[in-house]
């Protein structure tokens, strides 16, 4: 069986390039021959930065909308928004981003919905999307490999993982500095990390800015990080931090609020005891005050900080939590939903 797969996001190697590259491996696995339609192979860039390998695909140019055929069993498409025209047997959509007002109601898309199976990483994607093209999508939360994420000898650090670009979701970088320079003189001896992509839409100039703004305080801002330093980097820390979607009105503007958090379920695999933003899909990951924390102003992410760190049972406690919550998002799960998903 021949399957094609499109996104048109892969120069970003985010969230749902990893989404789309575990649903390519389990195709692979299932005897699937897959065409991927981006103009080079980018298999190794995948493996290295995911940790997936995906060599045997075919990396195909061609337009997505080449997709009006019935050549292919099956086609994925991670959606920008649109909707493809597809005649292969079945045709999956993925919404990564929660979209609104796109256009979702107009007459060819209610069509082409009527024939399509749609998929969304969050309820909280689904909570936007489904009202926006009159779909009833299905949630299939992102694959984590939770196996490859553990505790090691654990330091006194805090991390923040994710794109430095707020293209997207409104990260937060410099906010989590300025708390950082809050509490630092309470816990000497902690330093803070700062990690996460820059191949798209980083602005110039945004982490020489950053670094300037920490001053002397220990701060360390690393650049695209290869998934062996990422595990690493996971499995010393602490504590992991997000303000990603604060700045947000989670109503008016919802693709600028993180829509899942796959690196928070990856921290929270390795034992990092989460201190993220009450927003977006970070409400379907942790249990406030059970495996983690969610916060609403910086100074609660300054006051929880301070907590856990001054009271080491309780972090422990915290950190074996988080990583028997992070078990519910294993790939495992999403292999075996999209298998229900795949039969023609």
């Amino acid at each position: 069986m021949r399957a094609a797969v499109y996104n048109p996001y892969w120069e970003t190697m985010g969230g749902g390039e990893r989404y789309t590259a575990s649903f390519v491996k389990l195709l692979q696995d299932s005897g699937w021959q897959v065409d991927i339609l981006w103009p080079r192979d980018i298999s190794p860039e995948i493996n290295l930065r995911f940790g997936i390998d995906i060599s045997g695909v075919n990396f195909i140019s061609s337009t997505p909308y080449s997709l009006i055929t019935n050549h292919y069993q099956l086609v994925f498409w991670l959606s920008d928004g649109s909707l493809p025209t597809s005649l292969a047997k079945k045709t999956l959509i993925h919404f990564q981003f929660p979209f609104k007002n796109v256009g979702g109601k107009i007459f060819t898309n209610l069509i082409k919905s009527r024939f399509y199976t749609f998929v969304v990483n969050s309820k909280f994607t689904k909570s936007v999307v489904d009202p926006e093209f009159r779909i009833n999508s299905t949630v299939v939360y992102p694959p984590i490999d939770t196996s490859k994420f553990k505790p090691g000898k654990k330091t006194n650090t805090i991390l923040y993982l994710g794109r430095f670009s707020d293209l997207t979701q409104a990260k937060g970088h410099a906010l989590l500095i300025d708390v950082f320079k809050q509490i630092y003189s309470k816990i000497s001896g902690w330093e803070l990390i700062i990690a996460g992509g820059t191949r798209v839409g980083t602005a110039p100039g945004q982490l020489k800015k950053l670094q300037q703004q920490a001053g002397n305080l220990p701060l360390t801002i690393i650049t695209d990080p290869e998934f062996t330093r990422i595990r690493e980097m996971y499995s010393h820390s602490k504590i992991f931090w997000s303000a990603s979607g604060y700045y947000a009105d989670e109503i008016k503007d919802p693709a600028k609020t993180e829509h899942f958090g796959i690196s928070l379920v990856e921290a929270m695999a390795a034992g990092c005891v989460p201190l993220v933003t009450n927003h977006g899909g970070h409400k379907e990951i942790v249990d406030h005050n059970l495996n983690g924390f969610l916060w609403d102003q910086p100074g609660q992410l300054a006051d929880l900080t301070l907590q856990i760190i001054k009271d080491p049972n309780k972090l422990g406690h915290l950190s074996l939590a988080a990583r028997t919550r992070s078990k519910i998002f294993d790939i495992s799960k999403f292999n075996r939903k999209f298998e229900e998903l795949l039969i023609l």
